[in-house]
């Protein structure tokens, strides 16, 4: 359950918007600031972590590159709706899906299983400038708070 944890503290990634949508903040590249983040039971399970958010059709893409505490190197991609369905992240050796869900203009919420079981729920917010997405997520044995900074468009 806490490797499920931290996949969660990088993988919930607000969607935003659907593809059809103009409004274009969550796209991007977004860097994890580690001293910004807060990990139940600590300490951080990446050195460091990019996520890149872009289009792919009719479809979001998000791509996330994560380097582990022992330099493990982790690639890890999500392509999917914001419906509330469950779409498979690729990457993991687990049936591992995410499911988002939009609260209002800036909130999401993120429903993650593992073989059709929740493991790990989380509300995103993007900031009012649009340069930070904060990730609150929680599971049965782990919780985090993880802050992206925005680098690029």
């Amino acid at each position: 359950m806490l490797v499920a944890a931290a996949i969660v503290g990088l993988l919930v990634t607000p969607p935003g918007l659907s593809a059809n949508q103009t409004d274009t903040n969550w796209f991007g590249v977004w860097k994890l600031n580690l001293a910004r983040s807060t990990y139940s039971p600590g300490p951080p399970p990446f050195r460091r972590a990019t996520r890149r958010i872009e289009r792919s059709g009719d479809v979001i893409k998000i791509t996330d590159d994560q380097v582990r505490t022992r330099g493990g190197v982790t690639h890890l991609e999500w392509t999917g709706k914001f419906d509330g369905l469950d779409y498979p992240v690729q990457g993991v050796e687990l049936v591992l899906t995410n499911a988002y869900r939009p609260v209002d203009d800036h909130t999401y919420e993120l429903v993650q299983k593992i073989d059709g079981e929740i493991v790990a729920t989380a509300r995103l917010l993007i900031s009012a400038d649009a340069r930070t997405i904060t990730t609150v997520n929680a599971s049965r044995t782990a919780s985090a708070t993880t802050i992206y900074e925005k680098v690029a468009n």
